[in-house]
């Protein structure tokens, strides 16, 4: 039983930080976060269900559409939302991007409808035997994907070009304009990878999980959490903190029962904050004068 809850624990923990890494990559760009990132992990998995189960596309086809609306959908949150309020020195992105998430949720809830559908997606039929244990194939696909994207950001942003850009946005907008770079498009498209991220996790938690119109709630504010647990500046502390906040649910659910899952799980939250306002694996932000 441990080791089943420990391999759901990992499936799990992965898939939320699959979501907080799109807080992760916005927070590097702008330092702004996109509080409809739950929102966008539901589009993903409606777009998905609906492209594949209801109109029969092949799989390749409806999660490249989906991706791609997904994408979309990111900039949009990041130029009507975000920047006419952040170009101007408000915080109020921070409403509005919650207000979005909540208005694409309902507009999801009308035309989907509330009723959770099952996603049946062959792919999660199949299982392999480790440590006596069947271990479905999206329960592995989930880690190797939160890895492979936390391992790339790291690398993008320590040894690229692109990750100096970066840095230059966020450190200092007005010189990375006076040298070229065009900041707002740096910023749209850290929205739209983003999103992208969130419906990469919906459409593979969506066979595991039924598909509703109200499923990125929760998500999405659980990846907040890892984020900020994670330390939201640290693509690699944001997937351990993941990974941690997963199997701290499985365990808790196998010890105590569903019922206290929420209650403990965000107490260690909390105690975890308490002992390291930074996060687990962040550091305070040196700001050069």
């Amino acid at each position: 039983m441990i080791t089943a809850a420990i391999i759901t624990g990992i499936g799990l923990g992965s898939m939320y930080a699959l979501l907080a890494l799109g807080f992760h990559i916005t927070y590097v760009v702008s330092r702004t976060v996109n509080f409809a990132q739950g929102s966008a992990m539901m589009v993903g998995a409606v777009f998905g269900y609906s492209f594949y189960i209801t109109w029969g596309w092949p799989l390749w086809l409806a999660v490249l559409a989906t991706l791609t609306l997904c994408a979309i959908y990111g900039l949009a949150i990041e130029r009507f939302l975000v920047r006419p309020f952040h170009s101007r020195g408000s915080e109020a992105w921070l409403m509005a991007t919650v207000a979005g998430g909540i208005l694409v949720d309902n507009l999801a809830m009308f035309s989907f409808g509330k009723e959770p559908r099952q996603f049946t997606l062959e792919l999660a039929n199949q299982s392999i035997e480790l440590f006596g244990n069947s271990i479905g194939a999206l329960q592995i696909l989930i880690p190797i994907a939160g890895a492979s994207i936390a391992l790339a950001l790291f690398l993008v942003r320590r040894y690229t070009r692109l990750g100096k850009v970066l840095e230059a946005c966020v450190q200092n907008p007005r010189a990375a304009m006076l040298m070229g770079i065009r900041v707002n498009r740096v910023v749209a498209i850290a929205f739209a990878v983003s999103s992208v991220f969130a419906a990469l996790a919906g459409l593979l938690i969506a066979p595991l999980f039924n598909v509703s119109a109200e499923m990125g709630t929760l998500f999405g504010l659980k990846a907040f959490a890892v984020a900020i647990l994670g330390g939201i500046s640290s693509a690699s502390g944001v997937f351990a903190a993941g990974l941690i906040f997963g199997l701290a649910e499985a365990l808790i659910t196998v010890y105590f029962g569903s019922a206290f899952t929420q209650i403990f799980t965000f107490a260690l939250v909390i105690v975890a904050l308490a002992l390291r306002p930074n996060g687990l694996f962040g550091s305070k932000t040196l700001v050069k004068v």
